[in-house]
């Protein structure tokens, strides 16, 4: 990604104005810069942009993170003004207008990490998609065959935990178990996509734990699949929305999970039997895709249920979902 920088001044200090519109950092760009601090910022939101949900004593903030702390989206001190986004949701729906305006907060005001609470990117998506089975040998650990078309299911947005929150266990289940899933937020709305097209529609992507509840899964009358997916706090998501531009391949993407820091799940997304572009041209022909939206893509092999004996989680487990060039999420396992 290039991005064309400029520096804006006011009375008091420089500012940064970013924009997305070429395709990689030049030399010449970065000479109009003076003040270092803000050429490493620069440097790191050239690289990878993290847009995160956060939480301070006193209010909630969209930001980017930054490895110094997290740096507020400010679109109000910008001429021409742009009213600020009150949700993720809107900031992702106005990105082409806003992109090229988008501004860091002064750089001696970022919040400390230590001093916020970081929370689910999206809350309130308008739909959460599912893909099952998306993995070759996921499908066989759980006794089945690779599906020809996509299984797909949905989640309720009373399922999304944030970041550190806790992934609760539901009294009427005993068999919770893990998946971890890169999730794809759509970023332009639309219907009937063409799948030559579908890239452009994705704004970005976030790490996922689709918690599944085995027994009301697969053990129910007629296979309970939404209410096995759907118990509150299922769909933890985090830390962050990574932009598409950010990820040269999201096909090409180390994932894991680590249960109590033991590696549970290890693959590739190059593994995926549906990439991400056949499932969105798929799931089009079906519903509109809108801004905000999310889809799990699928988990790979290694989850408790496939194993021999098979294993489910317990109060005080820690479940972290890594997902290269996009981070860490890590929640606790509590009972109800």
């Amino acid at each position: 990604m290039r991005i064309v920088v400029e520096t804006v001044f006011n009375e008091r200090k420089p500012r940064l104005l970013l924009g997305y519109i070429l395709n990689s950092v030049s030399n010449s760009a970065l000479k109009v810069l003076r003040c270092p601090i803000t050429l490493a910022i620069c440097r790191q939101v050239a690289t990878v942009m993290r847009i995160v949900s956060i939480k301070t004593q006193t209010n909630s903030h969209i930001a980017v993170e930054l490895d110094a702390g997290f740096a507020k989206l400010d679109f109000e001190n910008i001429p021409p003004v742009h009213s600020f986004p009150d949700s993720t949701i809107e900031l992702i729906r106005d990105w082409d207008s806003l992109k090229p305006r988008v501004a860091l907060s002064d750089t001696d005001s970022l919040i400390a990490k230590s001093e916020v609470q970081l929370r689910a990117p999206i809350a309130n998506p308008g739909k959460i998609i599912c893909i099952g089975k998306n993995y070759a040998k996921h499908a066989q650990e759980m006794g089945s065959d690779p599906p020809s078309i996509p299984v797909v299911f949905s989640k309720f947005n009373s399922a999304i935990a944030a970041p550190g929150a806790e992934i609760v266990l539901p009294k009427i289940s005993q068999k919770v178990d893990f998946e971890a899933e890169l999730v794809v937020v759509i970023g332009k709305a639309g219907r009937f996509i063409d799948r030559a097209d579908a890239m452009s529609h994705v704004f970005g992507y976030c790490c996922g734990n689709d918690i599944s509840a085995r027994d009301w899964q697969k053990e129910k009358p007629g296979g309970q699949w939404l209410l096995g997916k759907t118990f509150d706090s299922f769909a933890p998501l985090g830390p962050c929305i990574v932009t598409a531009d950010s990820i040269p391949d999201p096909h090409q993407l180390e994932i894991s999970l680590r249960l109590n820091g033991e590696t549970m799940q290890h693959s590739n997304t190059s593994h995926l039997i549906f990439p991400i572009d056949f499932l969105i041209a798929h799931l089009s022909q079906f519903v509109t895709l809108e801004p905000g939206d999310l889809i799990f893509t699928g988990t790979p092999s290694g989850v408790g249920a496939g194993r021999n004996p098979a294993m489910f989680l317990k109060p005080g487990d820690r479940l972290e979902v890594e997902i290269e060039g996009i981070g860490t999420l890590s929640n606790q396992v509590v009972d109800c």
